[in-house]
C-alpha cells in the first residue's frame, strides 16, 4: 500500500462518537466526539480533532500527546500543577503516563498531536540510524525540515 508523501485534510469533520471511560468521569456527562486527521506510516503518531461536552473527569495518558485548544475553555489541573483555565490558541504537552484532571467549561474542541512512546533501547537504535543516514546521504539531496526558515 502506497501512501502519498503529503497529505491535506480539513478540522470540518463529522465527529465520531468516543465516549470517556465511565469510571473517570467525576461530574456530568460529558460527550466526546474525534475524527483521525492522519496517521504515520508506523502508526506510531497520529493527528486528532476531538470535541467534548461540559463536565469533569480524569485523563490517564499512555502516550505523548500534544493538544492546541481551537474553541471552547478548559480548567487542568494536574499533581504539583494547581488549577489553570486554558482557551484558543494554548499548547500543552502531557507526556506519556501523566494524569490531569479536565474541567470542560461548556465545550472545548482541540487538534491532539499523539506519539506512541518507544522502549528506551528502540529509541536510542533509531536515534543511531537516523545518525548513519545523515551521515551517508548527501547534504544537497536533503533539508531537514528543523532547519527550513532558520537562517
Amino acid at each position: 500500500m502506497s501512501r502519498a508523501l503529503i497529505e491535506v485534510g480539513s478540522c470540518n469533520v463529522d465527529l465520531e462518537l468516543r465516549p470517556i471511560e465511565p469510571s473517570w468521569i467525576i461530574e456530568g456527562n460529558p460527550v466526546s466526539r474525534s475524527h483521525i486527521l492522519s496517521t504515520s506510516a508506523d502508526g506510531t503518531a497520529s493527528t486528532i480533532i476531538w470535541h467534548c461536552t461540559e463536565g469533569r473527569f480524569n485523563w490517564y495518558y499512555d502516550i505523548d500527546e500534544t493538544i492546541m485548544i481551537m474553541e471552547g475553555s478548559i480548567v487542568l489541573e494536574s499533581d504539583g500543577m494547581p488549577p489553570k483555565r486554558y482557551g484558543p490558541g494554548d499548547v500543552i504537552f502531557f507526556r506519556d503516563g501523566a494524569h490531569a484532571k479536565w474541567h470542560v467549561e461548556g465545550y472545548v474542541k482541540k487538534i491532539a498531536f499523539c506519539r506512541k512512546t518507544n522502549p528506551v533501547m528502540i529509541g536510542f537504535l533509531i536515534r543511531v540510524v537516523n545518525k548513519l543516514k545523515k551521515m551517508f546521504v548527501s547534504t544537497g539531496e536533503r533539508r531537514p525540515a528543523s532547519l527550513m526558515g532558520a537562517g
